[in-house]
């Protein structure tokens, strides 16, 4: 058990810091922050701080779901904006493209590292990641009909709002899921043939 918390409390802030590099980048970041960037472009809130907001909100739609949230669900919610708020304070400003690109890799690295870390951790799905295996539960669709009904949603409201879009974007949709395909069996905190085929593994790609 104090395992699965350490492991679940640094994947989550290690979750929030590699998505503040890809902000950082400049290049392009995942849906979900498309989104948290173009909500914060019009209400002056961090990005960090709206990630949590929205996170919490998320949630909310888990009620006509019927979809139940887990310790690691909170924790979500909790963490990784504060995490991401906090890097973005600290971090200056990223000059140069090759830098750009480096730092943009680095972050989804990190992202599909802590991803490992914190589902590996058995503590519930992150809100995100549950709206899209509640849809799957209650509608019957394939989870990759819900995952891409839902981020091509908030992906084109976030760019309406004024979220960066670009190649960061397309490389983090492309790069995320064979990363943490790579990262989940490493980190699973379950002995080996006890390991959960629950949806929200089957999911990832983002929090």
């Amino acid at each position: 058990m104090t395992r699965r918390v350490i492991q679940l409390v640094v994947g989550l802030f290690l979750y929030g810091a590699g998505a503040a590099l890809t902000v950082e980048a400049g290049l392009g970041v995942d849906p979900w922050t498309v989104l948290a960037e173009g909500l914060s472009l019009h209400t002056g809130i961090g990005v960090g701080w709206t990630t949590n907001i929205l996170g919490f909100f998320v949630l909310l739609l888990w009620i006509p779901l019927r979809q139940r949230p887990g310790a690691g669900t909170v924790a979500n919610i909790l963490l990784v904006g504060t995490s991401m708020q906090v890097v973005l304070t600290i971090v200056p400003p990223i000059s140069g493209l090759l830098a750009q690109f480096a730092v943009l890799l680095t972050g989804i690295v990190l992202v599909a590292l802590a991803s490992g870390l914190y589902i590996g951790a058995h503590f519930g799905p992150g809100p995100r990641d549950g709206l899209m295996t509640g849809m799957h539960a209650r509608l019957g669709w394939p989870i990759w009909v819900c995952r891409a009904t839902v981020e091509l949603s908030v992906l084109f409201v976030g760019w309406l709002l004024g979220g960066t879009v670009g190649l960061g974007t397309l490389l983090f949709a492309v790069m995320i899921g064979p990363l943490v395909h790579l990262a989940l069996p490493l980190l699973d905190t379950r002995r080996p043939g006890r390991r959960s085929r629950r949806p929200e593994i089957a999911s990832v790609g983002g929090a």
